[in-house]
C-alpha cells in the first residue's frame, strides 16, 4: 500500500472513532417493566390504610399517602377534618397551569360572610409549622448520587422523595410532581390542613422548607393534572360555576375492606429500585445515544402497582 492509500485508510478510521465511542457497549438497558417483573415480593410494601386518603371527584378517584413521620401534627389534623366530613361537598378552587391544584372551602376564599365559612369541628385552627424535622437514625435514607441545587443531600425516606442538611441536622419532604402539601397565609402556623394542594407541574422546589409537605398522590394524578385551568389570579377559578366539586374524602381505614385501595409501593432501599435508578441514569438502547448519566430527586418516581387489576 502506497503512502497516499495509507493516509486515506487512516483518515477513514479516524472518522469512525466518534461513532464507535458513542455506540452503547454491551446489552441494552432492560425496560422498567422487565425490571419490575423481576422484583421480589419482599421489595414491595402495602401502605397503612390509616395513612391513605381517598378523594372522590366527578372524574374518578384520587388516592394520597400521608407521611406522619415528617408532619405528625398536620397529618393528625387532616385525619380529623376528613373524619368529620369537612371536605365533603367543598371544591377544587384553584388550578394553576404548571403549578398546583388546590382545594378548600370556597367561602373562605371569597372573603364573604364569615357565617358561611364551614366549621373546622374539633380540628385545630392553627398548627405549628412542620417544614422540616430533625434527622434521626430511625429514619431510613436512600441517597441519590448526583447532587442537588436546593439541598446538600437528596434521596428517599420511607419511599418519599426528601432532602436533608447534615450540618443543620434537618430533613424535609420535597415538592416533586404529585406532592401533597398544606396551603397557608403569611403566618407560618396558618396552615392547618383545611386547604391542601398537589403539585401538577414541574417541581417547584423553591417552596421546600416554606410549606409543610404531608404526603403524595399514589393514584389519580391524571384526574388532577387534567382539571380545567383557572383564569383568575394565581389560577383561582373566577366563577363559582367553574369549580370542581369534591364528592367526599375518606381515610381508607374507615372504608369497607372491598372499597379500600389495594396497592403496593416499591421499597426504595431494595435492589429493584437501584436497578431502576441506574437504568434511568445510564440508559442506552437504539433511541438513547447519549445517556444522561445523572438524575434528580424529582426525576425518579417510586413505582406503585394496583393489585386489584391483577
Amino acid at each position: 500500500m502506497n503512502t497516499i492509500a495509507k493516509i486515506i485508510a487512516l483518515l477513514a478510521v479516524l472518522q469512525c472513532l466518534p461513532a464507535l465511542a458513542a455506540s452503547p457497549k454491551g446489552r441494552n438497558t432492560p425496560p422498567a417493566a422487565q425490571i419490575l417483573a423481576e422484583s421480589k415480593p419482599s421489595e414491595w410494601r402495602r401502605p397503612a390504610a390509616e395513612d391513605l386518603l381517598v378523594m372522590r371527584l366527578p372524574s374518578g378517584r384520587v388516592v394520597m399517602e400521608l407521611d406522619p413521620a415528617y408532619a405528625p401534627l398536620h397529618v393528625a389534623n387532616i385525619r380529623t377534618l376528613v373524619r368529620e366530613h369537612y371536605f365533603d361537598g367543598l371544591a377544587i378552587v384553584r388550578v394553576q397551569d404548571n403549578f398546583v391544584a388546590q382545594w378548600d372551602d370556597p367561602a373562605a376564599d371569597d372573603g364573604g360572610d364569615p357565617k358561611k365559612i364551614r366549621s373546622l369541628g374539633t380540628a385545630q385552627a392553627t398548627v405549628p409549622p412542620e417544614f422540616t424535622r430533625l434527622i434521626r437514625p430511625s429514619l431510613p435514607w436512600v441517597s441519590l448520587p448526583d447532587g442537588d441545587v436546593y439541598a446538600p443531600e437528596v434521596g428517599f425516606t420511607r419511599d418519599f422523595p426528601a432532602a436533608r442538611d447534615p450540618a443543620r441536622q434537618e430533613t424535609w419532604l420535597v415538592h416533586c410532581y404529585g406532592a401533597l402539601a398544606v396551603a397557608r397565609d403569611d403566618a407560618p402556623d396558618s396552615g392547618n390542613g383545611s386547604a391542601l394542594y398537589v403539585v401538577i407541574g414541574q417541581a417547584p422546589r423553591w417552596l421546600d422548607r416554606n410549606l409543610t409537605v404531608v404526603g403524595r398522590v399514589i393514584e389519580g394524578m391524571d384526574k388532577l393534572s387534567a382539571l380545567p385551568r383557572g383564569h383568575g389570579p394565581m389560577g383561582f377559578y373566577a366563577h363559582a360555576k367553574d369549580r370542581v366539586p369534591i364528592l367526599d374524602i375518606r381515610v381508607a381505614a374507615d372504608l369497607p375492606p372491598a372499597q379500600r385501595p389495594d396497592v403496593e409501593i416499591l421499597r426504595t432501599h431494595g435492589r429493584t429500585f437501584q436497578r431502576l435508578l441506574e437504568a434511568k441514569r445510564s440508559r442506552h438502547d437504539a433511541f438513547f445515544l447519549t445517556p444522561p448519566g445523572k438524575i434528580d430527586v424529582c426525576g425518579m418516581s417510586v413505582p406503585v402497582r394496583d393489585l386489584s387489576r391483577h
